[in-house]
């Protein structure tokens, strides 16, 4: 996975965690638990931000969120975890676009 280096972390972690926390992180207090499980927040939101950079669709990025949270954390799919995702995509979408990434 190549990384594109002017993505900033902390603007992709605020957005993961506005918008997608499929496992909760932002309600907890206990912060070792909360800083893994940020780093492993990180490497979804850069693979998706990254995906948005080789221009797959938001759809696209959302079904990789998706597969995330049933595939590797085994929480499944409903139709909220879909809207999050998705919403997730558009988000760091226009982060990209706002920060002029996508040159």
């Amino acid at each position: 996975m190549s990384e594109h280096p002017a993505v900033d972390i902390n603007a992709l972690r605020q957005i993961g965690w506005d918008h997608w926390d499929p496992i909760g992180i932002r309600q907890s207090n206990d912060v070792a638990w909360r800083n893994a499980a940020a780093d492993e927040y990180d490497t979804y939101l850069r693979q998706a931000a990254n995906m948005i950079l080789r221009g797959a669709t938001l759809e696209e990025a959302a079904r990789y969120l998706d597969t995330i949270v049933s595939d590797h954390m085994e929480l499944g799919v409903s139709e909220a975890s879909r809207h999050a995702s998705l919403r997730t995509a558009e988000a760091i979408s226009a982060y990209v676009l706002d920060n002029g990434l996508n040159s």
